[in-house]
């Protein structure tokens, strides 16, 4: 009789088998192939990866307007033609038509004033009003930085500067001022000249 199942024997024959020392080997050293089935079952199935859902990109939030500072323009400090070099910050205003800075007979007269405190030409800054028209006392204080201001004339008064007494120095908190007559003014009177004198030993 021929068994197809080897589980069949322990219903067919009740007595207990004993294989022999070499079955045993024959039967170690015979590889166990899996069935089909087996194959396929003891295999799992691989998934395809999962692929993380992707959202479209959000659009980028537009940036903020950017203020762009624009330029300030500055208005160009004005400059001036002036009479010496202002070496000791000593300013005289004058007014004269017809001349660059003062006529020769009266620099000469101001040389010699000048002389007599200690002072040359290239002390002081003497500024002709007459070619600059209209200035103010902020401007001529903020470009010559004066100490001693003095003011030959009430047509070289500047715009700003408030009433002064005549001939009689004033100390202001920064600047030493005194306001005079014009040398025209003084050239035809010794008396004119000996009062401005005066004033000027005091600057």
């Amino acid at each position: 009789m021929k068994v197809e199942h080897p589980q069949a024997y322990q219903f067919i024959m009740q007595e207990e088998l004993y294989l022999l020392p070499e079955d045993q080997l024959s039967a170690a050293s015979s590889p166990i192939v899996p069935t089909d089935n087996q194959v396929s079952d003891g295999i799992d199935a691989v998934s395809e990866p999962i692929q993380p859902e992707t959202t479209p990109n959000q659009e980028t939030e537009s940036a903020a307007p950017v203020d762009i500072p624009q330029p300030v323009q500055e208005t160009p400090k004005p400059t001036f033609n002036y009479w010496g070099e202002n070496k000791k910050q000593f300013l005289i205003l004058v007014n004269y038509s017809g001349v660059e800075h003062i006529p020769d007979e009266h620099r000469v007269a101001l040389e010699s004033i000048l002389s007599r405190k200690g002072f040359s030409k290239e002390d002081v800054a003497l500024l002709n009003v007459n070619a600059t028209g209209p200035v103010q006392l902020s401007a001529l204080t903020a470009y010559f930085n004066p100490t001693r201001l003095v003011v030959m004339g009430n047509n070289a008064l500047p715009t700003g500067i408030g009433n002064l007494p005549i001939n009689k120095a004033v100390q202001g908190k920064k600047i030493h001022v005194l306001y005079s007559f014009s040398f025209a003014d003084m050239m035809s009177s010794n008396e004119n000249k000996k009062a401005f004198w005066e004033q000027m030993k005091t600057l």
